[in-house]
């Protein structure tokens, strides 16, 4: 009997000790997968970009000095929003931003990974594709700015008939917050106040109107 005791014993001890083991291996397996599948910022596909609205900016009398380039392939909880300054070729902003929440909860980031997007009114989704921003004015959002987002294309001409703006929002954050998305609204593209108070001045001072670009 003290054999068979002894034998049982080492046998639940080798089977935990495996356990043991296992747990650690899958607890390291899934850290370093976490930090592996956090996306970045694609900077050569951002400088692709900005060539290519360089010259749309040039075709259509808007600002040659910068562009805001949006690219919502990424996840909303990192910063997908960025100032590209044409003359020196690089980012000088990069920040947060919100996109629509569709048939989702209202500031809910539900679709934080693979949003949908649509040029429909009522559909509370945002919209690709080239814009034209001008007419700032008296927003009920954030820090009460906000820009008219004039569709220059198929796939947004609807943004003023939707009133789809650029504005600030308190509940969007200043730093990423992955693997948590940003709240998401009824298809304005928004920035947090602070982010607000640095961009408003960038564009108040631009002398022609400013592109802003979504794409994926």
């Amino acid at each position: 009997m003290k054999f068979f005791s002894a034998l049982f014993a080492m046998m639940v001890f080798l089977s935990c000790q495996k356990e043991s083991a296992n747990d650690r291996k899958n607890f390291l397996t899934q850290n370093t997968i976490s930090k592996e599948e956090k996306p970045v910022l694609d900077f050569n596909k951002t400088k692709g970009k900005a060539i290519e609205a360089l010259q749309f900016c040039k075709d259509n009398k808007l600002s040659t000095d910068f562009c805001i380039l949006i690219d919502m392939s990424l996840h909303s909880g990192v910063k997908r929003f960025v100032i590209w300054n044409f003359k020196e070729q690089k980012i000088t902003g990069q920040y947060l931003v919100g996109h629509g929440c569709g048939t989702n909860s209202w500031s809910s980031d539900e679709s934080k990974n693979d949003p949908s997007f649509s040029n429909a009114d009522g559909s509370h989704l945002s919209s690709l594709g080239k814009y034209k921003l001008s007419g700032r004015g008296y927003s009920d959002w954030g820090i009460h700015v906000k820009y008219l987002m004039h569709g220059m294309e198929n796939s947004n001409s609807n943004a003023l008939k939707r009133f789809i703006v650029f504005h600030s929002w308190n509940l969007m954050s200043d730093q990423e917050v992955f693997p948590n998305g940003s709240p998401e609204g009824w298809g304005c593209p928004t920035v947090s106040n602070n982010a607000m108070r640095i961009i408003d001045p960038i564009i108040q001072q631009s002398q022609k109107p400013v592109l802003m670009w979504i794409y994926k």
